[in-house]
């Protein structure tokens, strides 16, 4: 009886497991890069933020603001991305494109960043590839950014 019972727990924890693994590798790259110079709106899914003008509240965070140079800015960032363990697959004047994969089942998350000098900010978008809920990660992942990059402002003052 024993035996059964962990036959069938171990066939559900393998089904469960197979199931990430499925998600993990069908999930496409999602569509990426401006769309008429602002980054593209989030999903009806809980899964992504964004700091973008009529986000609504569920998917609302802040852009990342800087009082020094553009360019100082925008390299505070891409060393921030990459000291969060990030990788930077896009770069283009004003606009970048990171990825995070996660540890366990190799989930891909998107972070796409636009750069407006004229108003001082950063925007930026997380989202994941893959499910429907993410349990908060990508904005964690935001306020971690954040964290980070405001620190990187700090140590130049």
């Amino acid at each position: 009886m024993v035996l059964k019972l962990f036959l069938i727990l171990g066939l559900a924890g393998l089904a469960v497991c197979l199931f990430f693994a499925y998600l993990s590798i069908t999930a496409k790259a999602p569509e990426s890069g401006l769309e008429d110079g602002r980054l593209r709106p989030c999903p009806d899914a809980p899964n992504c933020v964004s700091s973008e003008q009529g986000t609504d509240k569920s998917h609302q965070v802040s852009a990342l603001a800087f009082r020094d140079a553009p360019d100082q800015a925008w390299q505070r960032l891409k060393n921030a991305l990459v000291a969060m363990g990030g990788q930077i697959i896009e770069e283009q004047p004003g606009y970048l494109h990171a990825i995070f994969t996660s540890r366990v089942f190799r989930f891909i998350d998107d972070m796409e960043f636009r750069l407006s000098p004229d108003e001082g900010v950063i925007g930026l978008r997380s989202a994941s590839r893959a499910g429907h809920s993410d349990f908060g990660v990508n904005r964690k992942r935001v306020e971690e950014l954040r964290h980070l990059y405001q620190k990187g402002s700090d140590s130049r003052q």
